[in-house]
């Protein structure tokens, strides 16, 4: 792992990731939830992240004009990674069509047939990154590569993606794994959490033995 991935890293474990109760817009619920916008919209992580997916884009040998992804998660992982670059060009993908004005639904970079990357801040379902790759083949882009920065490796979304971008490959920066792992190095010097789906406990992370009233493990059980 590059320095500048190490160091993201430990940003989305500082910045993005809790412990809790939680509903997804999926609407599951899980024990963690994962905010990559306080990452990717602060100033070092905004810097990091543009260079650790540029990094990566280079890596494959891609060759985007552009990249781009549904808005809003996408929102600043597209500007970072174009002002890093310096060259590479960005867009944005609305939910729907806009019904007013020209009604475009693809914002910022608009050239039919260019090769795109499309970029979004976590998958869960895949249905947001499924939208913008539907959205940018139906304009008229050929998607080169799709790319997540955290993977919560659950619902099925891994599998959905592949499917949605094949012939293109999806890549995940890091798993949610990898984000609780540093997260509980961070916070106990142990990365013994418990394994993600299973309940943990809210204040520390390890395997919860109650859930009256709240969860929590053997040393924190009031």
């Amino acid at each position: 792992m590059s320095a500048a991935s190490q160091e993201l890293l430990r940003l989305l474990a500082t910045k993005s990731f809790r412990l809790g109760d939680f509903k997804l817009s999926s609407g599951a619920s899980s024990d963690y939830y994962v905010d990559c916008r306080t990452t990717t919209l602060d100033a070092k992580g905004a810097r990091l992240t543009g260079q650790v997916f540029l990094d990566e884009i280079r890596a494959r040998g891609w060759k985007p004009r552009a990249i781009g992804g549904l808005t809003m998660g996408a929102d600043p992982i597209v500007v970072a990674v174009a002002v890093i670059s310096g060259e590479l060009h960005g867009f944005l993908v609305r939910k729907a069509e806009k019904q007013h004005g020209t009604g475009q639904r693809i914002e910022g970079f608009r050239q039919k047939g260019a090769p795109v990357v499309i970029v979004d801040d976590v998958c869960t379902t895949g249905a947001s990154t499924i939208q913008a790759i539907e959205a940018a083949r139906e304009f008229g882009f050929t998607i080169e590569g799709v790319m997540c920065l955290v993977e919560r490796q659950e619902a099925g979304g891994r599998a959905s993606v592949e499917k949605a971008a094949a012939p293109a490959l999806f890549v995940s920066i890091f798993t949610a794994s990898d984000v609780r792992r540093e997260h509980m190095l961070q916070n106990n010097g142990t990365a013994n959490a418990a394994p993600l789906g299973r309940v943990a406990c809210e204040l520390c992370g390890h395997p919860a033995v109650t859930n009256t009233p709240r969860n929590r493990c053997a040393e924190h059980r009031v």
